[in-house]
């Protein structure tokens, strides 16, 4: 599965990683820099170390699974 990983620094200057499930491609860099900005403007979310204060990044990562057989 795809994600959207959005990365913000927190008051403390801690890194704060929101993920989002099956995100749209190809991804949109101005869209999703606007997006963040707009998350820390309205102060949506808070972290452990206090509000999210800037953004640091943007990545898409993809987890793969293969089930290993066991016999028990």
């Amino acid at each position: 599965m795809k994600k959207l990983n959005l990365v913000f620094l927190n008051t403390e200057g801690k890194s704060v990683t929101l993920s989002l499930n099956d995100p749209v491609e190809p991804a949109d860099p101005v869209a999703i820099k606007d997006a963040m900005n707009t998350l820390i403007a309205e102060n949506v979310f808070r972290s452990l170390g206090g509000d999210l204060t800037s953004v640091k990044s943007a990545r898409i990562s993809e987890n793969n699974t293969t089930p290993v057989e066991l016999d028990v």
